[in-house]
Protein backbone atom coordinates (compact mmCIF):
# COMPACT_ATOMS: atom_id res chain seq x y z
CA UNK A 1 0.00 0.00 0.00
CA UNK A 2 2.03 3.36 -1.01
CA UNK A 3 1.53 6.12 0.92
CA UNK A 4 -0.03 8.67 -2.16
CA UNK A 5 -3.22 6.30 -2.32
CA UNK A 6 -3.77 6.75 0.96
CA UNK A 7 -3.50 10.40 0.94
CA UNK A 8 -6.15 10.71 -1.63
CA UNK A 9 -9.01 8.85 0.62
CA UNK A 10 -11.13 10.46 3.10
CA UNK A 11 -10.98 10.31 6.82
CA UNK A 12 -13.49 7.30 6.85
CA UNK A 13 -12.09 5.16 4.37
CA UNK A 14 -8.89 5.71 6.17
CA UNK A 15 -10.38 4.64 9.46
CA UNK A 16 -12.56 1.15 7.94
CA UNK A 17 -9.10 0.56 6.33
CA UNK A 18 -6.88 0.72 10.02
CA UNK A 19 -9.83 -1.80 11.71
CA UNK A 20 -9.63 -4.06 9.06
CA UNK A 21 -5.47 -3.95 9.25
CA UNK A 22 -5.83 -4.16 12.95
CA UNK A 23 -8.55 -7.38 12.53
CA UNK A 24 -5.44 -8.58 9.94
CA UNK A 25 -2.66 -7.80 12.34
CA UNK A 26 -4.40 -9.77 15.47
CA UNK A 27 -5.46 -12.82 13.16
CA UNK A 28 -1.54 -12.65 11.99
CA UNK A 29 -0.95 -12.86 16.11
CA UNK A 30 -3.36 -16.08 16.54
CA UNK A 31 -2.18 -17.70 13.58
CA UNK A 32 1.92 -17.31 15.29
CA UNK A 33 0.73 -18.73 18.42
CA UNK A 34 -0.81 -21.85 17.73
CA UNK A 35 1.86 -22.34 15.21
CA UNK A 36 -0.26 -22.41 11.89
CA UNK A 37 1.68 -19.18 10.59
CA UNK A 38 3.04 -19.83 7.53
CA UNK A 39 4.36 -16.46 5.72
CA UNK A 40 5.65 -14.67 9.20
CA UNK A 41 6.60 -11.30 6.94
CA UNK A 42 3.09 -10.55 6.57
CA UNK A 43 3.16 -9.59 10.41
CA UNK A 44 6.06 -7.21 9.36
CA UNK A 45 4.05 -5.91 6.16
CA UNK A 46 0.60 -5.16 8.49
CA UNK A 47 2.82 -3.51 10.92
CA UNK A 48 4.32 -1.17 8.11
CA UNK A 49 0.73 -0.56 6.51
CA UNK A 50 -0.70 0.41 9.98
CA UNK A 51 2.24 2.88 10.58
CA UNK A 52 1.61 4.32 7.03
CA UNK A 53 -2.07 4.63 7.56
CA UNK A 54 -1.77 6.14 10.81
CA UNK A 55 0.79 8.64 9.72
CA UNK A 56 -1.87 9.98 7.20
CA UNK A 57 -4.27 10.42 9.58
CA UNK A 58 -2.03 12.21 11.96
CA UNK A 59 -0.99 14.51 8.73
CA UNK A 60 -5.27 14.92 7.81
CA UNK A 61 -6.10 15.73 11.63
CA UNK A 62 -3.50 18.79 11.60
CA UNK A 63 -5.17 20.18 8.34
Amino acid sequence: MKVSELRQKSKDDLGTLLLELSRERFNLRMQKSTGQLSKPTEIKRVRRDIARLQTVLNEKAGV
